[in-house]
Formats: C-alpha cells, structure tokens, sequence
C-alpha cells in the first residue's frame, strides 16, 4: 500500500469529465469511463431482464448458435416454386407494411415488379390496384425466411439464391444483385430496369443455377471471413467477395452450354458488380441468426429491417414479433446534384449484416468504405470498437486484422443498447424519396433509440412471475 501511495496517483472517473480534467492537470493517472444513465424509463424493465437467471445462458446459446451455423450456396431457384409466389404476391424489405404507409422507393419496386410479371403494361397502372387491393399482396421478406436488399421487392420471376445449413436443413433466400444507380431496389422502374430484370431471370439466374449444381455447394462463411483480411465489410464494400465468387463459379460457367455470348455477359456483368456479394452475405447472415431464435429469456437481436417508413428489430427471446420507430434519414455523401431533401429515410434488410456482426459493426476492417459512405478512417475504427460495447461475444470466425484479429462484435444485446445509450452503427445506401429515382447515397445511420426500450419491455413481460 505504501508503494502505491507513494507513486503516480491513479483515479476511474464516470461521467463528470471536468474533474477528469483537473485530476490529470495535476498528475494524476485518470482512466476516463464513458457512463450514462440508463435509456430514461426503462429501469424496472432492465432489473427484471438482468435478473432473468433464463438469460446468460440464452445468450450464450444464442452466439454459439450464429458461430457455429453453416450457410451454403445450394442452388438459384426462380422466387415462384421457391418461395410458393403466385404472380399477384411481392414481398418487400422490413417490417410489415401497406400501400398507404409504403416510401416512395418501395411503392417505385412493386410498381415496377407489377410490370415485370405482366400484371399491367405500364408500371403506373398498378398504383390503384396495389392501392386499393385487388388481389395484390405484401408480405416481408423475413416471413418467408428471405432478405431484400434496399426495397427488397421480390415476385414470382425473379431468381434467388439459396443458403442452406446442411446441419438441418433450413434455407434462405436473396434475389441477385442489379448493380447501383437506377435499379428497381432503389425504386427505379425506367424500361432499362425491367429490360435488365428480364434479362437476370431468363439468362443470369439459369446460367448461375448451372453453375452452382456443377461445382457443388460453396462456403459463403468462408469467404466472409476471407473479405474481412481484403478490405470488405459485407454491407457497402464486397468487392473481393464478388471476385472470389466470380472465381469459385467461372470454371462452370464456362463449362456449360449455353451461348459463348451469354456467359460472356453474365461474366461481366459479374465482375462488373462490386456489390454482387452483398445479395449473399444478407442470406448467410439471415441464416447464421435465425439459428438463434426462440431461446426464451434471450435478449440478443436477431433481425434488423427497415421499409423506408419503419425500422424494425426481433429478439431471440420475443418471437417473431417486431418493435418498431421511425426509420431515420441517413448522414452521408449525396450523388451528383442531389441532397439530403432528395433522400428516403433508411430503407432494407441489408442491415442484417449489422445484426450479424459485419457492416458497420467491421468498418474497422475496410477503412475505404469511408470514400462511400463519408467520414475519417479513424471514425470507422472507432465505430467498430464502440459496438463492441454493446454486443455479448466476439465471431471467432471473422476477425478485424487493424483490432489484432479480435472477433467482430457479436450479439447486439437490447440491455446493453438501453443501459450505454449507444444505438448500432449501420453504413447504407440512400434511396430517393420519390418512386423511379433510383440510388441518391450512401452514408451511416442508426435505429430509433425508441424500439430498444419496447423490445426491452416485451422481454420483461415474458419473464416467469
């Protein structure tokens, strides 16, 4: 003891950074603990979670679950058989929804897929039949165990991956991806976006389908563990996913028999595509959580969605049951003329790579992202270290090389979200507001910190008396 009041003196301060400030100023060795009070209102809540004996375990199970799940690419299949789509079913991006309530980029895809299936001859006629029903139905994607990447329109003839966990058999899904700019996730519906659809469903989706049954299944967790060491994140840069799957599946498509030309085309629309992987990073993503739901007394996320109007989360613990906010208007870097009044609030499932771990929680590993989505190297680094703060466990299978190969933050807890105050970091693309306009940016953007406090209450309901 005599040693170490004789020595530097050594204090922890929470909160007050003024005497932090003067302790240091007088040669003291200050530990500085970034605390906050508790979201305001959710106290009782938080006692009941945190005295759940259910839930420790939960959450182990939970992140062992998502670790250790397997996610393949089995197969291409047209959403119609896949699916059970009938013509008149489109599912969409997020939490449930209506025509009345849809964002402008969602009601510019289902317009635009209407036409794509031969409903109507010009995307605008089906705006009073989508209005007023008849026969057209929404469902999100996540229902049918699928992912949509930005409107995340999806119907009958569209062609979708399929990831499978060999362990059990469950499945996933993802359409392919358009590509940037004005394409119809973005709510785009111009004839060069359906001539381009109309090309992916009759050439694109058959030859990789070819593709994938020749070469057999592909590791897809393996190459997201791969895009991690490259300088991707799997949300906004999967620019070495896309070419290692160009060079797991160019050999079969070369083999197949279908026109020298087409597989040109495919090949280089491929390659062409730097955000061709995300379609199934989202998937493997998808697959790897939903392993984790329903484990009574878990507080881990295991959804994260938004349809342009609502963003919306699911916990392990609650169901399938959605809590949901506004969808927020996202801060970034704006295309050509456009800004922020251009701009729809956050829109997509992609935000199931955030649950998962990689996005914005891995930024850390791909510091070129910031040239996307706007900021400092050093504001990706720490975006990746703050999330640490509020997940439970570390992916002992994807690893950031800059954090000394430390695990990417697994598990988003609710608890520790309420308790720390801080909201998940997601980097996304920004839609237009109004149908047919197409991409307008990218930037970050976090939930509502509303949805955390309903999420935390539903689970304390459900806590044995």
């Amino acid at each position: 003891m005599s040693d170490l009041l004789a020595g530097r003196p050594r204090l922890i301060t929470a909160g007050v950074q003024l005497f932090a400030d003067a302790a240091a100023a007088q040669g003291a060795e200050v530990s500085r603990v970034d605390w906050q009070p508790p979201m305001p209102g959710t106290e009782a809540d938080l006692a009941t979670v945190l005295a759940d004996p259910r839930r420790a375990p939960a959450n182990a199970e939970a992140v062992r679950r998502i670790a250790e799940t397997q996610a393949l690419l089995v197969d291409v299949l047209p959403a119609g058989p896949a699916l059970g789509l009938q013509p008149n079913d489109f599912l969409h991006a997020g939490p449930p929804i209506d025509w009345q309530r849809a964002s402008g980029p969602l009601r510019g895809a289902l317009l635009g897929a209407a036409a794509l299936e031969g409903l109507v001859d010009d995307p605008e006629q089906a705006e009073p039949m989508f209005a007023g029903g008849a026969g057209y139905t929404l469902n999100p994607c996540h229902s049918r165990g699928a992912v949509g990447p930005m409107a995340g329109v999806v119907s009958s003839s569209m062609w979708l991956f399929v990831v499978e966990d060999p362990a059990t058999g469950r499945r996933t899904y993802c359409s392919l991806n358009e590509g940037l700019g004005k394409v119809l996730r973005y709510g785009a519906y111009s004839a060069e976006v359906l001539d381009r659809l109309r090309w992916m469903s009759a050439v694109l989706g058959p030859l990789l389908q070819g593709a994938v049954r020749r070469h057999g299944p592909v590791d897809l967790k393996a190459i997201l563990a791969q895009m991690l060491q490259m300088g991707d994140e799997a949300h906004n840069r999967n620019r070495a996913g896309t070419l290692m799957l160009l060079r797991e599946l160019l050999p079969e498509l070369i083999d197949s028999d279908a026109p020298s030309t087409d597989v040109a085309e495919a090949a280089r629309f491929v390659a062409g595509n730097d955000h061709f992987f995300l379609n199934l990073a989202m998937p493997a993503c998808k697959l790897t959580l939903d392993a984790a739901r329903d484990l009574p007394g878990s507080s881990v996320v295991v959804a994260m969605a938004r349809n342009g109007t609502d963003f919306g989360i699911q916990l392990a613990g609650t169901g399938d049951r959605w809590f949901t906010g506004p969808a927020q208007l996202a801060d970034g870097l704006f295309l050509g003329n456009y800004g922020p009044s251009d701009a729809n609030p956050d829109i997509g499932d992609s935000a199931i790579t955030e649950t998962a771990g990689l996005g914005g929680f891995s930024m850390a590993a791909a510091p070129a992202i910031v040239r996307f989505v706007g900021g400092e190297v050093s504001d990706a680094l720490a975006a990746s270290r703050r999330m640490y703060e509020i997940t439970v466990a570390e992916h002992p299978m994807y690893a950031i090389p800059v954090l000394d190969f430390r695990g990417v933050p697994l598990g988003i807890d609710v608890t520790r979200v309420v308790r720390t105050g801080i909201l998940p970091q997601i980097n996304t693309g920004m839609a237009g507001r109004l149908a047919g306009v197409g991409q307008v940016g990218a930037g970050l953007v976090t939930p509502p910190a509303e949805i955390f406090p309903k999420a935390l209450a539903a689970l304390a309901a459900s806590v044995p008396s």
